[in-house]
């Protein structure tokens, strides 16, 4: 039986007020449903980028990545959140060459990066959800929950997401 998948886009990156670290967060299409993942600073500059259609005198690494596969002529189908181990979340890209599906490990980060820049769907396997649920990080209803999640993304003021602009 195949896992199912619920659909997410970036929402945005936030810093965690506690660690100091750029958070990346996970919204589901409506809006309702959010997954947060701690990211590095590099990841997180990499992922701004991409949302911000940022071009560089040279490429970057993701940027190279899809230079890459438009130049074999690959397309990155679907990035998948399929797993978190501990506080550990894996990802897989699904690619498509020449008809075949192959599958490639990644980090989330770096896929998120990836999937920005080639207007890729990112979903996140339900089990993850699970999982993040049990964590306690996994927010189920933005609106209606009042957790600390909740508290960090309403707070969210617009300087806040423009944080990692190079």
């Amino acid at each position: 039986m195949e896992e199912q998948w619920l659909e997410v886009k970036v929402m945005g990156i936030v810093v965690d007020p506690k660690a100091s670290n750029p958070v990346v967060v996970l919204a589901d299409l409506s809006g309702q449903k959010a997954l947060p993942i701690w990211i590095g600073v590099f990841e997180a500059e990499a992922i701004s980028r991409g949302l911000q259609d940022v071009v560089t005198l040279r490429p970057m690494t993701h940027d190279l990545m899809k230079q890459i596969l438009d130049t074999f002529q690959v397309n990155l189908h679907r990035v998948v959140i399929n797993e978190l181990r501990g506080n550990t979340f894996y990802a897989k890209l699904h690619l498509n060459v020449d008809g075949n599906e192959m599958i490639v490990d990644s980090r989330p980060s770096d896929a998120i990066a990836l999937a920005v820049r080639v207007r890729a769907p990112i979903f996140v396997a339900a089990s993850v959800i699970e999982a993040s649920k049990e964590l306690g990080i996994f927010a189920a209803n933005l609106i209606e929950e009042n957790d600390e999640l909740k508290s960090i993304i309403e707070n969210l003021k617009p300087e806040d997401f423009g944080k990692y602009k190079m």
